[in-house]
């Protein structure tokens, strides 16, 4: 399985994260992979596990960083995507952000709608931006 497919995985497990905010990400994976959904490759458990638990942090960097939108009234795909790509980004250093940026993108290119891989790449390159700017601790 390739790092993109691994990660449409771990976007559809944070998806449907959001509309089940109960069922933890065994649950997740346990039905889908008895119903032949698919089979979780590590990878897509990590990155997976790491968006949910960084979502509170995620949701902080996406709310500084919107022009005109409310967190609540983004598209939960959009949204998703985003949680999965700062996550990544801020918490996966062997991974160029670019790289991270590029794949949130291509998420959006598929899910989302017409102005979704355009939002995301932009709020995305200012998060990495800041990130940047951060003084090394």
């Amino acid at each position: 399985m390739t790092r993109s497919e691994a990660r449409e995985q771990a976007f559809i497990l944070l998806f449907e994260k959001i509309f089940n905010p109960e069922q933890t990400l065994g649950d997740m994976k346990a039905v889908a992979e008895e119903c032949g959904t698919f089979v979780v490759d590590e990878f897509a458990e990590r990155l997976g596990t790491a968006a949910i638990d960084y979502t509170p942090e995620s949701d902080k960097l996406i709310e500084a960083n919107l022009r005109g939108w409310k967190l609540a009234r983004l598209p939960k795909v959009t949204l998703a995507i985003l949680r999965l790509a700062i996550a990544e980004i801020m918490l996966f250093d062997d991974i160029p952000d670019s790289v991270s940026a590029n794949e949130a993108v291509e998420l959006a290119k598929k899910y989302g709608g017409d102005e979704a891989p355009s939002f995301i790449n932009g709020l995305l390159g200012t998060v990495i931006r800041g990130k940047k700017a951060e003084p090394a601790e």
